[in-house]
């Protein structure tokens, strides 16, 4: 592409290119640093070799660099954040203390299960551990659904009122 291509091709859709750019990036600036950057590719792209279809190309590397320019931005405000910002994120993880008293809840509430009548147990951890519905649980054990609403709310007052008593 020789040089007057160059300035022909500018003149033709360099306003376009940085429209583009501008409504895309709404910084008039930027649109111009692009648009020239966009031509000065295509011109080093062309010393390389023809270009098919130059109007496409030029408006294509246009908006690659736009995209590239976003992304750079976005690491750049990451990157920045401060130290300090970052140390105020609490650990998500559970400490010691907390892993603590969730196992020993945990061994109350089994132990208070275990303190039930095997079919009570049995409606409790299909309709608690396993997730299954009091519909169900009762298709399941061949009972109906009040029986099964029955059992659980046994099973529910008794772990409760265990885990109250200590």
């Amino acid at each position: 592409m020789s040089e007057v291509d160059l300035k022909a091709l500018f003149l033709r859709h360099g306003n376009a290119v940085r429209n583009l750019l501008l409504r895309r990036s709404r910084d008039p600036q930027l649109a111009s640093d692009l648009t020239q950057e966009s031509f000065l590719r295509l011109a080093e792209q062309a010393r390389n070799g023809p270009v098919d279809n130059s109007p496409a190309y030029l408006f294509r590397i246009a908006q690659n660099l736009l995209i590239d320019h976003i992304r750079q931005q976005q690491r750049r405000r990451t990157d920045s954040q401060p130290n300090e910002a970052i140390a105020h994120i609490e650990d998500e993880t559970p400490d010691l203390e907390r892993q603590l008293a969730a196992r020993q809840r945990l061994k109350k509430i089994r132990e208070a299960v275990a303190e039930l009548p095997p079919r009570t147990q049995q409606i409790f951890r299909l309709n608690r551990l396993q997730g299954l519905t009091y519909a169900e649980v009762a298709r399941h054990l061949g009972i109906s659904d009040s029986s099964v609403q029955k059992h659980l709310t046994r099973a529910l007052q008794h772990v409760a009122e265990r885990l109250r008593d200590d």
